[in-house]
């Protein structure tokens, strides 16, 4: 339900509904009233989200990756209209003309992962943009570029609905982050890698911000301060227990307290600790 309110997407609630009362996607454009490309866009919104598991086949093709000349950019150019717009695209988007080196990458776009140019232009576009949120001054390189269609070419991202979809995803991802980093106190600096990862893995379980806070607030009672490897723990115990948000979280993780005892700790923060202690 978080997923499907955090995507903004009535036609993809719906065609949530409808598959998940048991009707097939064959059937959802005629009983839905959907054209083919809202049922698309519908379809790669929840393929994104993680909610359907529809095969997206990739599109790299097993063996080495082929190695292109200058003879092949010239002949493309001369040959193929198509790349000679979306190359007059890329140079307009990024602000500067592409050397022969870097025509060869997006001949590689084009020719070994099979992207369209129209999903092209997308990537580079979501690739300048999450350089700008990420406080650069300077526009993304073509191996940064060519590293993120070499992603998208695994995930089957091949049309614009499914480019849609997931810079759709990405964008309610990064904004649940920034929500996290504002409950941990994390400001002025960017996750790192572990930190993000560890982060994203308590999205995915299924905790709220609030849950989420609440275990921030119990690591910092007992470790003095934010310790991610405590935090897990308590989070990951909460999970095998089903306990994904406060109300649950306060009436299934306490120890009876001794008669004549206070300020016991909840069994998740108990192994938490256990843990600690072990790791030294």
């Amino acid at each position: 339900m978080r997923k499907l309110l955090s995507a903004g997407n009535p036609d993809a609630a719906l065609l949530y509904l409808y598959l998940t009362s048991g009707n097939s996607m064959e059937g959802a454009e005629a009983d839905l009233n959907f054209g083919n490309s809202r049922l698309s866009c519908a379809s790669a919104t929840l393929r994104q989200l993680g909610l359907i598991q529809e095969e997206h086949p990739s599109h790299i093709a097993p063996g080495e990756r082929p190695s292109y000349t200058e003879g092949d950019v010239l002949n493309a150019m001369d040959a193929d209209a198509s790349f000679r717009g979306l190359y007059g695209e890329i140079q307009r988007v990024l602000g500067r003309s592409l050397n022969t080196e870097e025509l060869k990458i997006v001949l590689g776009f084009v020719r070994y992962l099979g992207l369209p140019a129209d999903v092209i232009t997308v990537l580079v576009c979501y690739c300048k943009e999450r350089a700008r949120q990420r406080g650069s001054l300077r526009n993304p390189s073509l191996r940064t570029i060519e590293k993120e269609a070499y992603a998208w070419a695994e995930r089957g991202i091949d049309t614009v609905e499914e480019a849609a979809a997931f810079i759709q995803a990405q964008n309610v991802r990064n904004s649940r982050l920034h929500r996290l980093m504002d409950i941990l106190q994390i400001r002025g600096r960017r996750l790192t890698p572990a930190e993000e990862r560890y982060a994203n893995n308590w999205l995915e379980l299924g905790f709220d911000e609030e849950s989420i806070g609440l275990a921030y607030e119990r690591t910092c009672l007992n470790t003095g301060g934010l310790n991610w490897a405590y935090m897990n723990t308590i989070l990951q115990r909460w999970h095998e227990k089903g306990l994904h948000d406060v109300q649950s979280i306060q009436n299934g993780d306490q120890k009876p307290v001794p008669k004549g005892a206070s300020g016991q700790l909840g069994e998740a923060e108990l192994e938490a600790i256990q843990k600690l202690m072990r790791e030294g």
